[in-house]
This record gives C-alpha cells, sequence and structure tokens, in this order.
C-alpha cells in the first residue's frame, strides 16, 4: 500500500523536482507528513462525529413522529372523561324511566336515543365500556369497593357494576367500580 510520503515523493517526480535528502527537505517532509496524518485523522474524526449526529437525528425524527401519533391519539382524552359522567346519568336516567310504571314513553325514547348517541360518538374515538360482570376482578381495570358474599360465584369474581369503567385505544380511561365476590362465612379456608 502506498503510503502519503511515496505518493508526494512520485508527485515531486513527476513534476520534474529532485529529490533532496538530508537535513531541511527531509525534516520539512516529515512535517508535512505528520501535518498530513493529523488533517486525515481530524477528517476521519469529524466524519465519524457526523454519522453520530445524522443518526442522533434519524432518532429524533422517529421519536417526535411516535410522540405526535401518541398525541393525537390520546387528544380528546380530558373532554371524553368530562363525558363519562354524562353517560351514566343517562343510563341512570334510562333505568328510572323503565322501572317506573306509566312513565311518559316519549320521554324514554329520546334519552335512550341520547344515549345511544353519545355512545356512537364515543366508539369513533375508540373509547370502549370495560365488560366487568361475571369476569375474574382485575385491579388494573378494576376498582373494587366492597365484596359480597356469594356461594354460587368463584371468589374475586364481579358480581355487580355500580360504574362503568372506560378503555381509550389501549389505555384506561375510568376504572369499573364494582362489587367482587368473597367465600361464605361458612365456607372452610383452604389454606388452614
Amino acid at each position: 500500500m502506498e503510503t502519503t510520503a511515496d505518493h508526494q515523493k512520485k508527485g515531486r517526480q513527476a513534476a520534474g523536482h529532485k529529490t533532496v535528502t538530508g537535513g531541511k527537505t527531509d525534516k520539512a517532509l516529515k512535517e508535512l507528513e505528520a501535518r498530513c496524518e493529523a488533517l486525515e485523522r481530524e477528517a476521519r474524526e469529524n466524519y465519524e462525529r457526523y454519522m453520530r449526529v445524522a443518526a442522533e437525528f434519524e432518532n429524533y425524527k422517529k421519536r417526535v413522529a411516535r410522540e405526535m401519533d401518541e398525541f393525537r391519539k390520546y387528544a380528546n382524552e380530558s373532554l371524553i372523561k368530562e363525558l363519562l359522567p354524562v353517560v351514566d346519568n343517562l343510563e341512570r336516567a334510562l333505568e328510572a324511566c323503565k322501572a317506573e310504571e306509566g312513565a311518559n314513553p316519549q320521554l324514554t325514547e329520546g334519552v335512550e336515543m341520547t344515549l345511544q348517541g353519545i355512545l356512537k360518538v364515543l366508539e369513533k374515538f375508540v373509547v370502549k365500556p370495560i365488560d366487568s360482570l361475571g369476569k375474574p376482578f382485575d385491579p388494573g381495570v378494576h376498582q373494587a369497593v366492597m365484596q359480597r358474599e356469594h356461594n354460587d360465584k368463584p371468589e374475586n369474581t364481579v358480581v355487580e357494576e355500580l360504574q362503568r369503567g372506560y378503555t381509550m385505544h389501549d389505555r384506561l380511561l375510568r376504572p369499573a367500580m364494582v362489587v367482587v365476590s368473597k367465600s361464605g362465612a361458612g365456607q372452610e379456608n383452604p389454606s388452614n
């Protein structure tokens, strides 16, 4: 492999320069070679630094794009959280209308249509109710507010839903407030 010094020597010979060995010329040549090597090393370091910065910038662009997707995905989260109590009230009103004899059927129908309309809007934003009744208690999506003895249900099963829980995409908006079964007092505890 041809070194920088060999390359420079050939360049001088091709230009008609005589190579003088000795004293000042040799010393000057070595200084130029050292300077050339230092500049090559610096150029290599600068290129490596450039490549690192370019990679960091690519990672930055990907991170910003991910953050923007997350922002868009959950931008309406606070508004939807504020609407959930309205949905709860409409569900309670509908239950009360259906439970009361002689209730105005047009009023019941209007409340039901309003509730269905809001639920469709929530569905468009990928808001889904958490299915809790009869499911095992999951502290990640359920908030147990009380326990009730139940002999016909396995222990830690949701037996009543006091307030429905909701998720948006894969994120919990509100946990379901539930009543969880516990074994009857007359049953033996298997851990004894």
